[in-house]
């Protein structure tokens, strides 16, 4: 079909621009993309020939297969790209160009289908837009690179000793983040900030702000990427929130704003905190129901060993500007940046579902906004250093201190129920709870070295 003609089918301008760019640049592959409920990236390449009819109809396939999508009496739904977030890939090969594209799962009625986290966190942001909001995030992702694979089962081997800001001639991995960050940018996805973190052959890569569904697109890309990448030195990179002992572990602290008709809805000048009331509201919001969300912002058994590790993961239920211990941290903006004003929550790591992890995160504060939440007693000091007396005395909780207790929490939450769906709602405890079980079975390395010189 020539170009011309996508104009005489009902496709949106973005779906004929497209569908002239594949033309155009010769893309033999199209790559729809798209996650199951805990975050696993799902990929199905397609023909520039099917692409025209795809847009108009979707993709069908079996959604049984899919972790957590349908069961197998209702098994059928349909992948729509997305055609915003088209892309060419830049790791394609000369002779054969390749795109990508985010999907949209539905029903073959054309509703949206329960399952998908894209859809879950498209409803809570038209909720949070029908409210005259819009949700913005810019997440700080950390990560290893280790040697090897990581198919081993061995002690992973970091590739560096270096630490916090360090620069080190010999330093493969400032390569390999460099090589990221240009990729990343091939992809239009903006990166603000790159540096070695504390831990040995620990990187950060930072964001820029965008609005939560394109943030979460960036994010499944980014860690597609940094894995690409290292793979192509025989290195692997983790996003496993606590894979060493002795050192920090990953988080990806996100900051987050709502914006009401183009005007950050934070800031307040007149405030001494800097805080509007809508801000105010919206921490309350978190500090109320953080104990609730914690499974879905860290996923994994091993996110509770960052959690705990005595490192500088957030423990405490508590807010503060500029305090590095507490949950939710406001920055201190520049002066004259009133627009900057954000909040930065702490306890959220690298190996969400970022769909599902911003939609309960939004969920939390719009609801504290809704109910008036009144935001408790700044925190002061080293929140790392009080006893259980003094936390106690300061009637600070703790956030849930295993899968096991988060999961206790969130079934008892109507939030995350309504935030996510009654589908992927009891689907997510069913399949962490199993997986509990299992690691519950489990006779550990560290029971062996403690218990069998001794009993």
């Amino acid at each position: 079909m020539n170009s011309s003609d996508f104009t005489e089918i009902d496709l949106s301008p973005q779906q004929q621009y497209v569908l002239r760019t594949v033309e155009e640049r010769g893309v033999r592959l199209v790559r729809l993309w798209f996650t199951d409920v805990l975050g696993q990236h799902k990929s199905v390449a397609i023909s520039p020939a099917e692409l025209e009819n795809i847009f108009a109809e979707g993709l069908q396939f079996d959604g049984s297969a899919i972790d957590g999508f349908s069961r197998v009496q209702e098994s059928d739904v349909l992948a729509r790209p997305d055609a915003g977030s088209f892309e060419l890939l830049p790791w394609a090969r000369d002779d054969e160009p390749s795109a990508l594209m985010f999907c949209d799962i539905v029903n073959l009625d054309g509703t949206p289908f329960v399952g998908d986290p894209r859809q879950v966190l498209r409803r809570n942001l038209d909720a949070a837009k029908e409210r005259g909001f819009e949700f913005y995030c810019a997440p700080e992702v950390e990560f290893f690179y280790f040697k090897g694979s990581a198919a081993s089962g061995a002690i992973p081997e970091p590739i560096d000793s270096a630490s916090y800001f360090d620069l080190s001639t010999e330093d493969v991995s400032s390569d390999l983040r460099k090589r990221t960050i240009h990729m990343l940018e091939a992809l239009s996805i903006p990166v603000e900030y790159s540096f070695h973190e504390d831990a040995p052959s620990q990187h950060e890569i930072d964001l820029q702000y965008t609005d939560a569904l394109n943030c979460s697109d960036n994010l499944m890309t980014l860690r597609l990427v940094v894995k690409k990448i290292a793979m192509e030195r025989d290195i692997y990179a983790s996003f496993m929130p606590k894979p060493l002992d002795g050192v920090q572990g990953s988080g990806m602290h996100t900051h987050m704003s709502l914006f009401e008709h183009g005007v950050n809805a934070f800031a307040d000048p007149g405030d001494p905190h800097g805080l509007s009331k809508t801000a105010k509201h919206f921490i309350a919001g978190l500090l109320v129901h953080a104990r609730e969300i914690t499974a879905i912002t860290n996923q994994l058994i091993n996110s509770y060993r960052r959690i705990n590790d005595g490192f500088e993961a957030p423990q405490h239920l508590s807010w503060a500007r500029n305090n590095r211990s507490a949950l939710i941290r406001v920055p201190v903006h520049k002066t004259g940046k009133e627009s900057a004003t954000r909040i930065e929550y702490r306890a959220i790591d690298p190996a969400c579902n970022p769909y599902l992890a911003y939609s309960v995160l939004l969920a939390a504060g719009m609801k504290g906004i809704t109910e008036g939440y009144d935001l408790p007693a700044e925190a002061t000091g080293n929140l790392f250093e009080l006893t259980a007396a003094e936390r106690k005395a300061a009637d600070i909780q703790l956030l849930p201190r295993s899968m096991a207790e988060a999961l206790d929490e969130m079934e008892k939450s109507e939030l995350v129920c309504e935030a996510l769906g009654e589908h992927i709602f009891e689907w997510f405890l069913r399949n962490r709870r199993a997986e509990w079980n299992d690691f519950q079975r489990q006779v550990t390395p560290f029971e062996r070295q403690k218990y069998l010189p001794t009993w």
